[in-house]
């Protein structure tokens, strides 16, 4: 019996030892509130079944420990609901495939030089870390102006999300201008998760007139001196040579606000950290938050309020 976690390496591990009658570990907390793992059996890992305590997420629950220090974002109380969603299938020839984008509008209407949050893994964005619900919250509040978001399902993330240049150019030359075209708008922001995050920035300094601005969650910045434990990561090399030369640079042809949140377990935490600083001395208005938890969408939840209005208003 082994503990599957994503904090420390090994992962999964450490095991279990058998003591007293029972199957027993001794885990030390993580610089976190909360707590994702998962239960190992023979390679076969589920929930905790001692704990009903339990996190969603695409590849099922995990269980969850919550600290007393842990709180949810006081949002997830308000009346809000998901908001209304259109659905739009894009085509793409240079991928040679068929996108589905969900389209999102705050409860007022936005007008056509509205902005608009291009979401990379939009759908489960939205499924699990509430994010139409957090907009639909936060334009009731009036924190955030008229606008709409493009929610886009991806196709083979670990390639397409990974520096791509082919994907890249996809995003901006066809993606985009469909997206326009059902859903006329302004100034236009990058959002993404941990690869997700990663193809928003290099999207942008490939092609420095694609967003206005980026909200990057647990970007998968990996380096190559500190990173090889994630060598086995078949685009691993393209990956660090991208953000070697974002971390290698010394200006930017187009500098944008951008907000970086991370959790505080995280291990690539430093990798975030130093991206942030590289674009800041770039001339990027850039911002780092952190929230007391792994790389996980509850993680990416939490880091909504106050970060994506405040990049939102810097855009605007």
């Amino acid at each position: 019996m082994v503990l599957g976690q994503e904090v420390t390496r090994p992962r999964p591990g450490p095991p279990f030892a058998w003591h007293d009658g029972a199957w027993r570990l001794a885990f030390p907390r993580p610089e976190a509130d909360r707590f994702e793992y998962l239960i190992g059996v023979d390679g076969s890992f589920a929930p905790d079944p001692a704990n009903p305590l339990r996190a969603p997420g695409p590849f099922g629950d995990k269980s969850v420990i919550e600290w007393p220090e842990y709180a949810p974002p006081a949002w997830l109380h308000s009346i809000a609901d998901a908001g209304p969603i259109e659905r739009l299938e894009v085509r793409s020839r240079r991928l040679a495939a068929r996108i589905d984008v969900l389209l999102y509008a705050t409860p007022e209407p936005p007008g056509p030089g509205a902005p608009l949050l291009v979401v990379h893994d939009g759908p489960e964005y939205a499924e699990y870390a509430g994010l139409t619900r957090f907009l639909d919250a936060m334009s009731w509040e009036e924190r955030i102006p008229p606008m709409r978001a493009a929610l886009i399902q991806p196709i083979d993330r670990n390639e397409t999300y990974s520096a791509s240049a082919l994907y890249a150019g996809a995003l901006m030359r066809e993606l985009l201008p469909q997206i326009a075209r059902r859903a006329p708008h302004g100034k236009r922001i990058g959002m993404g998760a941990s690869l997700g995050a990663l193809a928003m920035l290099h999207a942008q300094r490939r092609h420095p007139k694609s967003f206005d601005g980026l909200f990057l969650q647990s970007g998968s910045f990996f380096r190559q001196r500190w990173d090889k434990v994630e060598s086995g990561f078949g685009r691993y090399r393209r990956i660090t040579r991208f953000v070697g030369t974002v971390l290698g640079a010394a200006t930017a042809e187009r500098a944008v606000p951008v907000a970086i949140t991370c959790g505080t377990a995280e291990e690539n935490r430093a990798n975030n950290r130093a991206v942030a600083d590289a674009l800041t001395a770039q001339g990027y208005a850039a911002w780092v938050a952190e929230v007391r938890d792994g790389h996980t969408w509850t993680c990416w939840r939490d880091a909504f309020d106050p970060n994506l209005p405040a990049l939102i208003e810097a855009v605007s």
